[in-house]
């Protein structure tokens, strides 16, 4: 099982330097494109993507979030940091746990 990364160019390289394959996107288009190619690699089990780029194709992302068992998708914070209204990892786990961390 493989990761695969999508994001801007920073995310891209920084999960470069551990050896995550990726894409860098600017558009809409690009972000299309580097979505359907992580989901047609079958080795692809984990797709990272920066929540400002999943924002750009969302209801592309929420049909496999929500609706498809593998690849999982996790989406992360660029650069610019998290998103207003996201809420942050620890407050995910401490949901799916049910234990405040």
């Amino acid at each position: 099982m493989n990761y695969f990364v999508i994001g801007n160019e920073d995310t891209v390289l920084g999960f470069g330097l551990v050896g995550v394959k990726g894409i860098t996107v600017r558009s809409k288009d690009e972000a299309e494109q580097a979505f359907h190619k992580a989901l047609s690699d079958q080795e692809t089990g984990i797709i990272i993507i920066s929540e400002r780029i999943a924002d750009l194709i969302r209801p592309l992302v929420d049909k496999y979030l929500f609706t498809e068992k593998f690849p999982l998708i996790v989406e992360i914070p660029d650069r610019e940091g998290p998103m207003e209204g996201k809420p942050g990892i620890r407050e995910m786990v401490n949901e799916a746990i049910g234990i405040k961390l």
